[in-house]
């Protein structure tokens, strides 16, 4: 009768093994989501920009709904304050509703606006760049730093769609470089 010896892997084993596996498969679906939005930009973003337009306008449905019900149903609230979370609550719904009836139209709308808001980021960065550079180590590189950001940012405010799609370019780019990173990490984890 043979009795094979088999030892249980240890716990350190165990945790490498279980990190090997997550870099990978983490690194592997950023490879496949980053491929996808550099060769299927727009069907990329379409899905993503109606899935966030889908997931405002339902938080902003139900949001109203909660600020309505707060106003009828709490006891402590006053006159005006009631009336005011009904109104709220109503334009919360009314917003939610306007969203959810073209959810591409809206999730066009929200990648505009985050192009925006990402052109006047950058525009402040580059301002404040320039207002700390007396007071930096490396004037030349907050000077250079200050005047790439105010170009990035003029340039993002003044085409917006544009922008929104050289920053969907470029996290997909991201992604295929940093899962190659997971990937590679994935096998090197433990030696």
């Amino acid at each position: 009768m043979s009795v094979t010896d088999r030892t249980e892997p240890t716990l350190e084993a165990r945790a490498t093994d279980g990190a090997r596996v997550l870099f990978g498969v983490g690194g592997l679906i950023a490879i496949v989501l980053g491929l996808f939005v550099i060769f299927a930009p727009k069907t990329s973003a379409g899905v993503t920009l109606t899935l966030v337009a889908a997931l405002i306008g339902a938080y902003a449905i139900v949001t109203g709904i909660v600020y309505v019900g707060t106003a009828i149903f709490s006891r402590g609230v006053g006159g005006w304050s009631r009336v005011g979370h009904i109104l709220l609550g109503l334009l919360y719904v009314a917003g939610g509703v306007i969203i959810m009836s073209n959810l591409v139209f809206a999730g066009v709308v929200t990648a505009l606006m985050f192009s925006i808001m990402v052109g006047i980021l950058w525009l402040f960065e580059g301002v404040l760049a320039f207002a700390t550079a007396s007071k930096s180590e490396s004037k030349v590189w907050s000077i250079i730093y200050g005047i790439i950001s105010v170009l990035a940012g003029i340039a993002l405010l003044f085409s917006p769609l544009m922008g929104a799609v050289t920053l969907w370019w470029l996290l997909g780019i991201s992604m295929v470089v940093l899962g190659v990173v997971q990937v590679v990490r994935a096998f090197r984890v433990g030696k």
